[in-house]
């Protein structure tokens, strides 16, 4: 089990299997491994719902009641949220965006002015100083009126150069680049390359000390704001010498260097406004002051930056099931069939019925985790992760669901409607566009191995020796008494608890409304259930328990739903004492619990009984050419070109794209 390092996740890689080029990194499976190891948090100092959780302990008290923010925090927040609203609902022409692949000048100038830029930089230094709450309602509303504007506001301040200026930076740097991003400066990070993914290992920019500077040769690919940015957050490889400890290394880079080129401005599916490039450093310049930490610890930047960058997607996602809900209330309150609105035919309704359940338990997750950060008082690493990996799963699902709910015009263009008198609803603009978030800072994939990593925290730190074949005899001894003590006292506690007891967690059982207590009482049983057979798996397994990928990944998932529904129930108790439709929110909280419920069971019965080896014997066949048959008969259209582009270090010899913000 101590083999289970997943790859650092980073913005936009799915695949886990790269192809060779001229200039690839050569790197071994256990190198690769102990790259990723050494970038994550190594310590767990702040109590953990979600840690607690997959260890099968239900710390409710942690999350109940609600954390709440401050009444000056709201004031501020609310204030800017009537202002962006207003200029999303006036400036914001999203059509026009969609349909010229841009977000105009003028609305770019107009953000920069309102303060948007830095939502989340310190006052001090000029911006708006909003809470991770506030920042995120702003996301979603932002994103709302058009998806690319809320990823141009996402990539620059939760990865760009102001979060990791916030956690790493010197004064000197905060004082000198902050400002900047608050008003005036757009930022980027850059980090994965053409051969380069979610195995970091391999990275093969390199940042030269070279005097007081350091010079920075290599391509980077899909770069978000890369196009139009003024800033960027550049990770690179320093050689290891006499002075240097080397690693990989981040640093800020002023995008007009010269040397740095942008040499194409990549197109997609959807979020057709993003400036999204390929970006070129050759023989860049970089003054070893824009160093952000010490040599060898840009991974781990990057990381820690995610831990609550990451909860910029979720905000979007939630915000995208708010937009489908309305529509789908509208559309099938109106839309007829066989003599009634389509809402009320039991088809239509269960999708109608997912969509309200799951957008309030999406906004649940989303609040409670913000608010977490916010107060610092519990380490949210896996919150956030969950938050992103379920958000995007089912933001997903949502917008199919609404694409069909509409039928033929869920699959006809905006523009398409508009045109021959109808509603311009961008149902399939939507489900384009949210497609990304599945891949963007974290594949699902990569998501589920770092969530499992951190899950399975706890066994490692007390039983991973034991299978470690690098280990001494006396280090597997001392590891196996370490273990007997720690299961001597953790394995009986998953035997019973407060699940089981039918009074348990009365306060949500109020008079009046629906009994969530039960639920609660399903998630502390189920809690307990799922560290039972993660410990089972790694008993049967152990060294082998990383190839177990799909089993790993259904762990993460009833998880990611016994924590959804922890944060609903705990949202509509909220709502109650607050007297805001709290009748209503215990409805909404129900439904979805009962929907989640149904797919825990099926996830739990996934565990045991799935086609997972069947897989792997079929994967096999098809890259050996067994099935290769099955291809015939088809035609493809793809050109003959490289699988993966060539990123050798060199000058550019193309023009270049880099067109400086307003």
């Amino acid at each position: 089990m101590s083999n289970v390092r997943p790859k650092i996740p980073i913005r936009g890689e799915v695949s886990l299997m790269s192809a060779p080029t001229a200039n690839k990194r050569t790197v071994t499976e256990r190198e690769a491994r102990q790259v990723a190891e050494a970038a994550r948090e190594q310590d767990w100092r702040k109590p953990s719902f979600a840690k607690e959780l997959f260890l099968g302990r239900f710390r409710l008290d942690l999350i109940h009641p609600h954390p709440l923010p401050a009444d000056d925090d709201v004031q501020r927040g609310e204030e800017f949220l009537a202002k962006l609203r207003d200029f999303c609902e006036t400036k914001v022409d999203s059509a026009r965006i969609e349909r010229d692949a841009r977000i105009p000048d003028e609305v770019v100038t107009g953000l920069k002015e309102l303060g948007a830029l830095g939502m989340k930089i310190d006052t001090k230094y000029g911006g708006l100083g909003l809470t991770q709450v506030y920042y995120n309602k702003a996301l979603a509303l932002a994103g709302s009126a058009s998806p690319a504007i809320g990823a141009l506001l996402s990539a620059h301040q939760s990865i760009g150069v102001p979060q990791p200026l916030k956690i790493f930076g010197t004064q000197e740097q905060k004082d000198t680049f902050l400002p900047r991003c608050a008003r005036t400066d757009i930022s980027a990070f850059l980090l994965t390359e053409p051969d380069v993914g979610s195995d970091p290992a391999r990275l093969a920019t390199t940042a030269v000390p070279d005097g007081d500077d350091y010079v920075l040769d290599g391509v980077k690919l899909w770069t978000t704001n890369g196009v139009v940015a003024d800033l960027l957050v550049v990770m690179a490889r320093v050689p290891k010498s006499e002075g240097h400890r080397g690693g990989i290394t981040a640093f800020v880079v002023e995008a007009a260097s010269e040397g740095v080129t942008v040499e194409n401005r990549n197109a997609f599916m959807g979020l057709r406004g993003i400036e999204n490039g390929v970006t070129r450093f050759h023989r860049v310049r970089v003054p070893a002051a824009h160093r952000i930490g010490e040599e060898g610890q840009g991974l781990k930047i990057a990381l820690t930056t995610l831990n609550t960058g990451r909860l910029s997607l979720p905000a979007m996602c939630a915000g995208a099931g708010k937009w489908c809900l309305k529509i789908a209330r509208e559309w099938s309150a109106a839309r007829e069939q066989w003599g009634k609105p389509v809402a009320l035919h039991e088809a239509v309704g269960s999708k109608i019925s997912f969509i309200a359940a799951t957008t309030f338990a999406l906004e649940a997750v989303l609040d409670l985790s913000s608010q977490m950060a916010d107060e610092n008082r519990n380490d949210i690493r896996i919150e956030a992760a969950l938050a992103k990996l379920y958000g995007s799963e089912m933001a997903w699902k949502m917008a199919d669901e609404l694409v069909q709910i509409r039928g033929g015009r869920g699959f006809e263009t905006a523009a398409s409607l508009a045109a021959r008198g109808e509603r311009a609803v961008p149902a399939e603009q939507m489900l384009r566009d949210l497609r990304i978030n599945r891949i963007f800072e974290g594949s699902t994939e990569i998501m589920h191995l770092l969530i499992a990593r951190e899950a399975v925290d706890a066994h490692l730190s007390v039983a991973g020796d034991l299978i470690d074949p690098d280990k001494s005899l006396t280090d597997k001894a001392k590891a196996g008494a370490n273990a007997g003590v720690f299961y001597a006292k953790w394995l009986p506690k998953l035997v019973a608890g407060p699940g089981q007891l039918p009074r348990s967690y009365a306060d949500f059982h109020p008079a009046g409304h629906v009994d969530l207590s039960g639920h609660l009482r399903y998630v502390e049983r189920h809690a307990r259930k799922l560290a039972r057979s993660t410990f089972y798996a790694m008993s049967r397994w152990q060294g082998r328990m990383e190839t177990k990928q799909g089993f790993l990944g259904r762990v993460v998932d009833i998880g990611a739903e016994l924590f959804a529904m922890s944060a609903a129930c705990v949202r509509a108790e909220l709502l109650r004492t607050q007297g805001d439709h709290g009748r209503e929110a215990y409805q909404l909280a129900d439904a979805f619990c009962r929907q989640s419920r149904i797919r825990v069971e099926e996830l739990f019965t996934r565990l045991w009984s799935n086609t997972d080896d069947l897989d792997r014997k079929v994967v096999k066949g098809v890259l050996g050419g067994a099935y290769e048959w099955l291809e015939h008969g088809v035609i493809d259209p793809s050109d003959d070109g490289p699988w993966i582009a060539d990123a050798d270090p060199g000058p550019s010899t193309r023009e270049n794209l880099h067109r400086p913000s307003p």
